[in-house]
Parts: structure tokens; sequence; C-alpha cells
């Protein structure tokens, strides 16, 4: 076995069978690409698997250079990312134990509620973050500052992966588009250029007021001419639909039932996208579409894009900085 004395675990030790850890939503998979970028590139010849919610088995499939295999997390009580499917949890522990993994990396989060739940496991080396008060070999203590690729990086470089690209990608795939088949208002405004605004996201609290997004999204069109598209999940038709009505011009409501890679693709190819803190401003980002990204409360030093160049952060807790927001806005459309 590795010993912690001797170096960096993965120049010592090649495992075959890897499982990582990370049961979280958009935009924190698509943070956490670099880093199993940087996986892959030390262990090219392993099988690596992601511990995931159900719906990471499509990021699974789609980062198939990346990964191997996905499992689906059945939840536990101290996260809130799902409920716990407590019926679940034997059959899911038995058929993890079963797959006899080498090595769990847990890159979820600081480790205080979830590596004693790893370590049931049944792999040889547990690895990952863990709370500074945590001397489990291998473990490395959570950061608790810096942008959140760059967090992940660093427990890659810990465990002697190569671990210098902190670029976020998302690979679209031809069937991405079609998820549009059935929306003719919306294939039409894919088939030009035109602008995207996200007015939604998953907590409330980080939501830019919807009057805001329709004088943005006025604006723009008045200054470009371009369609303007409003995009969202099926949940948010509600919140689209408010920022249509409140818009003096026509808008596309794309708010509907598709697929991560629909939302994608139509991104993809926008001039521009305006969103709040949330996943769509994470895919403007692997996608090097520009974006603005508005910050209500969450913490911009870790979730903000790296690129500043390409994407501009506001910070608005007041919600107040409609003019901030135009320019930087209008900033990025001239410059391309």
């Amino acid at each position: 076995m590795p010993r912690p004395e001797a170096g960096p675990l993965l120049q010592q030790w090649t495992p075959r069978r890897v499982l990582v850890f990370r049961a979280l939503n958009l935009g924190d998979m698509l943070c956490a690409v670099p880093a199993l970028r940087a996986l892959r590139r030390a262990l090219p010849t392993a099988h690596i698997t992601l511990l995931g919610l159900p719906w990471a088995a499509d990021f699974a499939h789609r980062f198939a250079d990346l990964l191997d295999g996905h499992l689906s997390f059945p939840g536990y009580p101290a996260l809130p990312e799902r409920e716990t499917d407590v019926a679940a949890w034997p059959r899911f522990l038995a058929a993890v134990q079963a797959q006899a993994f080498d090595l769990v990396v847990q890159m979820h989060g600081n480790g205080h509620h979830t590596n004693a739940m790893l370590a049931l496991l049944g792999a040889r080396v547990h690895t990952g973050f863990c709370d500074a008060a945590d001397r489990s070999p291998w473990c490395l203590p959570w950061p608790t500052s810096g942008p959140e690729p760059l967090r992940l990086l660093a427990l890659a470089r810990h465990l002697g992966a190569p671990a210098d690209d902190g670029a976020l990608a998302f690979p679209l795939q031809a069937a991405d588009a079609q998820a549009w088949a059935a929306y003719p208002e919306v294939r039409r405004a894919m088939a030009g250029p035109y602008l995207c605004l996200h007015p939604g996201g998953r907590a409330a609290e980080k939501r830019w007021p919807v009057a805001h997004f329709a004088a943005v999204a006025d604006r723009l069109h008045e200054a470009t001419g371009l369609p303007v598209v409003l995009t969202g999940g099926a949940e948010e038709a509600t919140l689209t639909a408010a920022v249509r009505r409140a818009m003096r011009h026509p808008a596309v409501d794309a708010a509907a039932p598709v697929p991560v890679g629909g939302l994608a693709a139509l991104i993809a190819g926008s001039e521009l996208l305006v969103s709040n803190d949330t996943g769509a401003s994470h895919l403007a980002a692997a996608l090097r579409v520009p974006s603005v990204v508005i910050f209500r409360c969450t913490d911009l030093a870790r979730w903000a894009p790296l690129n500043r160049a390409l994407h501009r952060v506001v910070w608005d807790p007041a919600g107040d900085r409609v003019a901030d927001v135009l320019a930087a806005a209008m900033d990025l459309l001239q410059q391309g």
C-alpha cells in the first residue's frame, strides 16, 4: 500500500477502479470538469465512476472521455441536494461494495458530513477533502477561499495528478439542438443571431427582479435589433412568462422540459447570456459564450467565471444595478 510520507498518492500507486463522489447540480458539476480532466490524465487506463445525483448519468455519458460510468446516489440526511431514499441504502451499499473500488475520491465538499459515510463503501483507499481537524491519510483540508474549479484542482494536485488547466467544458452533441424540434418559435430564433436571458435560479434569493430582466431585455433589443430568448427549465416557465409580460417588445419564451444539452445548444448559439448565478452561467463559461452574471447573495469569488474578459460579473445584493448590467452587456456585444 502507498504511504503518505512517501509522496503524492497517484505517484506511488495506480488504482484500477476509482469512484468520485460529487452529488451536486449542473453548475457544481461543470466546476469539477478540470479536476476530472486532471484525474483522467493521471489515470488513463483506470475505470472511473461518478457517484452523483440521478440526472448526472447524462453528465457521465457526455464526458465519456473522463468518466466510465455513473452510480446514482440515494441521498443522505445531512445533504440537501435530494431527499434520502432510506430503503435504497442497503442495495446501494451492496452494489458499491461488490464493485471493489480501489479508491474513493471525495469532491463533494469539506467532508464533515460525508467522509464517514463514504468509508462504508469498502474502497481500499478513501481520500479527498476533509475539515481542518481531520488527520486522515491522503486527505486535503478544504480550501476556505478561491474559485471552485481551482479548489478542486488543488485536490488533484494533492493526489499527484497534473492539474494546470482550469477551463470548464461542455461537449455538445448532435442531438442537443434537436431537443427544440417541437418548439418552432425557438427554432426560428436559433436560425439567426439572438440574445439569451436566464431569469431563473434554484434559490429565490439568488434571482434578480423580473422587472430588471425585462428592462435589460428591451434595451438590448432596441440597441441591437436581435431577438431575445428567455431560457429556463419547465419549472421556471412562470418566471419567464412574467419577464415576457413585463417587456415592451416581444420575446421568445424557451422555458421548456428539455434536457440540459438542449439548453446548452441554445446558449451556445447566442451572442450573449445575461443570467443569475446559476447553472446557465456555468454553461456559458464552458461554451465560451460571452455573459453577464448577476450575483445577489452567493460567494462571487467562489462561483464567478474565471475569464473576466469574456464573462462580466455584477455584484448586486440590493437588486438595483440595471445600468451596470446593461453597460456590461453592451460592452461585450461591441467587442464581439
